[in-house]
């Protein structure tokens, strides 16, 4: 269940930090071990393994976070200038020694875009990685990753919202490494059901469009660890 940083560093990353790099990324980084599959639609579950890095109601066009002065906003963040929903935007910082994993943190039908990379290369997130595992915080001037990298836009449309949200896959510097599990787009995948996985160091943001007729309140905080599938991110409160 969802830890503080550094209970979780004592747990999951201090048994095999003297591993060589060899082993970890043969043996331990692809493990994708079986959980069990929790249904409850006043959730959404997390989508990922990882820390949560930054919470935050935004307009479209309002910085969800600042990188060396420069805003970067959820339109931006989506490649879509014309995206027009005030959102709860949530993003989940995967290590490479957490499971890369992503699993559907609401029922809905799942269409998914990939878009390219500004420049020739995505740029490494190693040191943000760094930020959290050595000094237990986020470095907002090791996120310009989040401007350039190429992305998965998943939009779910979810019968039980009315409505769809959205799942921003961002990747590290290795090309070709976000992997949806299934290639045809419109097919519905319940909570909790794997849908896709990200090699090597990586992010994950859930995107939720506010509504009238409920309230979402955020149940962990930032500097959390979380588990995709198991720990409850959002509380849906219907008015």
């Amino acid at each position: 269940m969802a830890q503080d940083l550094n209970d979780w560093i004592e747990d999951e990353v201090v048994p095999y930090e003297e591993k060589p790099l060899e082993w970890i990324s043969q043996y331990h980084f692809f493990r994708d071990p079986a959980r069990a599959a929790y249904v409850d639609h006043t959730y959404f579950f997390s989508p990922a393994d990882g820390a949560i890095v930054y919470q935050k109601v935004v307009d479209p066009q309002e910085s969800i976070i600042d990188i060396k002065g420069k805003p970067y906003s959820l339109a931006a963040a989506l490649r879509d200038e014309s995206f027009g929903h005030r959102c709860l935007v949530i993003g989940i910082f995967m290590t490479f020694f957490d499971v890369h994993i992503n699993r559907m943190p609401y029922g809905g039908r799942l269409s998914f875009a990939l878009k390219e990379p500004i420049g020739t290369f995505n740029l490494p997130m190693l040191a943000m990685e760094q930020d959290l595992l050595e000094r237990l915080r986020v470095n907002p001037a090791h996120a310009r990753y989040l401007h350039l990298n190429e992305r998965m836009v998943n939009r779910v449309d979810a019968p039980r919202l009315r409505g769809p949200y959205w799942m921003l896959q961002i990747a590290d510097y290795d090309v070709d490494s976000i992997t949806p599990f299934c290639r045809r787009q419109g097919m519905f995948r319940s909570q909790g059901r794997r849908f896709s996985q990200i090699r090597y160091g990586s992010q994950v943001d859930l995107v939720i469009p506010l509504a009238a007729d409920r309230k979402y309140v955020p149940v962990e905080a930032v500097g959390r660890h979380v588990k995709a599938g198991l720990d409850p991110l959002v509380k849906i409160r219907w008015r």
